[in-house]
């Protein structure tokens, strides 16, 4: 670790910050619910209110497969990136070869070089854990919805339809995170070229987040039509 120089230091806390940071502000903060994940939220939860008043779910659950067929492309996708990595960390000198021909790249030792390739293949791990997680989730809300009682209108119904959005939430947000870790798992491959373009491409990358989170079409489009509802 003696070998990893300041630079190269600065760009993994950084990263780490920014990973942890904006899950966190997306996620816990007090602006998070008026973000893409709160008011999508929002959206399962009015799901879950038409789903017990209906009597045929056949809907429901295609509308479930879907997402489950989503996530399982990932976690399949995630996989392979993995094994891929691992078949990287064999022949890892022929990479070092390659990104030290690249414009503005550092020569690292093979020890500093390692590291760099354990942080992105523990990225794509945790994504593999999220996604994994998510398509669990999303199974037990299959099962929810086939247990779910058909409710009339005027009935109590709020522990049923809490319950239902909450297991929706929780595997939606799970998906979220895996997606995330990609997007930072690209930031973390420009570390083999040079630390400084790896603290602006992971800046760059909390900015894309953070658009596409709280200032994009679709969040304003779900906004104005919960509105007009």
């Amino acid at each position: 670790m003696t070998a990893i120089s300041g630079s190269d230091w600065a760009g993994l806390c950084w990263f780490l910050a920014a990973w942890v940071g904006y899950g966190w502000f997306s996620e816990r903060s007090r602006w998070a619910r008026d973000g893409l994940m709160g008011v999508t939220h929002r959206y399962r939860l009015e799901w879950a209110r038409q789903l017990v008043q209906r009597e045929m779910r056949m809907t429901d659950a295609a509308l479930v497969g879907n997402l489950m067929q989503s996530v399982s492309f990932y976690a399949s996708t995630t996989i392979y990136i993995i094994a891929g990595l691992l078949a990287v960390l064999g022949a890892l000198d022929q990479v070092i070869r390659f990104a030290a021909d690249l414009p503005f790249a550092r020569e690292t030792s093979r020890a500093v070089s390692e590291v760099k390739l354990l942080l992105l293949l523990t990225v794509f791990v945790v994504a593999y854990f999220k996604f994994t997680w998510s398509l669990r989730q999303f199974n037990l809300l299959s099962i929810l919805i086939g247990a779910s009682p058909y409710i009339r209108r005027g009935e109590d119904a709020e522990a049923t339809v809490n319950r239902l959005a909450t297991v929706n939430w929780l595997a939606g947000d799970e998906f979220n995170r895996g997606i995330r870790a990609y997007y930072f798992g690209i930031a973390a491959v420009t570390w083999f070229i040079q630390p400084w373009l790896f603290i602006a491409v992971t800046t760059i990358v909390v900015v894309v987040l953070y658009r596409r989170d709280f200032s994009s079409p679709v969040l304003a489009s779900l906004v104005q039509t919960r509105a007009g509802g």
